[in-house]
């Protein structure tokens, strides 16, 4: 192990729990708040800032994010990238203590089967030229539609639970990890203006002027209302990790085919590459048919119906 990662890999390990940890208090925050409801988003907006515990866990969010950036300037991807996938595990410790969640025994290795499928998709890395260029009619082709998917499955799942269904928060997850997938294919498409090594007025016009720019904006915007709306309603347990996987297996295939980015040369990296994507797939599936189990009192229940 080199120098740098005997300070690598803890800064990974502090950065995956203080965020993970920043979600499971912003779900406690969420718990002790009226419903949010989606219609009226500034009473959303001044929900969550005036709450001194929902800022405490944004703030933690924001630290591992920082951490997360700063690790990724001394360590590669494929070593960074397997630490914070299994630290989705904190989220299972931080809410058995923090929220008092349970999981049933096939949740549990659903949930395990996801990180395995992050780490895999991770391990499939290569060290090939990354590219920054993609097909605008391409890239409108694939994020109008992931984004109108994203949308209505997020809704969909929020308005079934509000009408008084008991589901899970599967269907959420996934719909929020596809306006994140999405958000992050806009920054990968502005890192192509970056490196061109523009005149700051030309970098700045540009990236201005980028239609990209907006999608980004756009999406996190939305992504982050639905997100802490399936926070407030469903087990943090199952929507943070349905989430991230989502949005980190929707990138990884969009952006591979969107920005011609080579697929692994090595028959081994590919069956990894394939396994993850497989293994993610079917945990999604198996998932959804879970017999759903009540994740709200009977009060916080009418709330959530008078909500959506």
């Amino acid at each position: 192990m080199s120098a740098v990662s005997y300070v690598g890999i803890p800064l990974t390990l502090l950065a995956a729990a203080t965020y993970n940890l920043g979600l499971v208090v912003e779900k406690r925050a969420l718990g002790d708040m009226p419903a949010l409801d989606l219609r009226r988003v500034p009473r959303v907006i001044i929900s969550l800032v005036t709450s001194r515990t929902w800022l405490a866990g944004f703030a933690l969010m924001l630290a591992g994010l920082a951490c997360q950036t700063v690790v990724l300037s001394i360590e590669p991807v494929s070593v960074v990238q397997p630490i914070l996938a299994s630290g989705v595990a904190g989220v299972l410790v931080f809410s058995r203590i923090m929220l008092r969640e349970r999981l049933r025994g096939s949740e549990i290795w659903c949930v395990a089967a996801m990180v395995v499928a992050v780490v895999l998709l991770a391990l499939s890395a290569t060290s090939a030229k990354v590219s920054h260029h993609a097909s605008p009619v391409a890239m409108a082709a694939v994020m109008v539609p992931s984004v109108a998917a994203g949308l209505a499955v997020a809704l969909g799942s929020l308005r079934a639970r509000g009408n008084g269904a008991v589901v899970t928060g599967v269907w959420s997850g996934f719909g929020t990890g596809l306006l994140y997938g999405v958000a992050a294919l806009a920054i990968k498409a502005l890192a192509g203006i970056l490196v061109r090594h523009q005149p700051a007025a030309s970098l700045l016009a540009g990236i201005l002027g980028s239609p990209y720019l907006y999608v980004l904006g756009g999406c996190l915007a939305v992504a982050m209302l639905l997100f802490q709306a399936a926070l407030q309603a469903h087990r943090a347990s199952i929507v943070v990790p349905v989430s991230g996987v989502t949005g980190s297996a929707y990138f990884i295939i969009a952006g591979t085919w969107l920005f011609h980015e080579r697929l692994p040369d090595s028959p081994a990296r590919l069956a990894l590459r394939l396994a993850g994507i497989v293994l993610a797939a079917l945990v999604l599936v198996v998932l959804s048919r879970q017999q759903p189990a009540a994740e709200l009192s009977p009060a916080a229940g009418t709330q959530s119906a008078r909500a959506l």
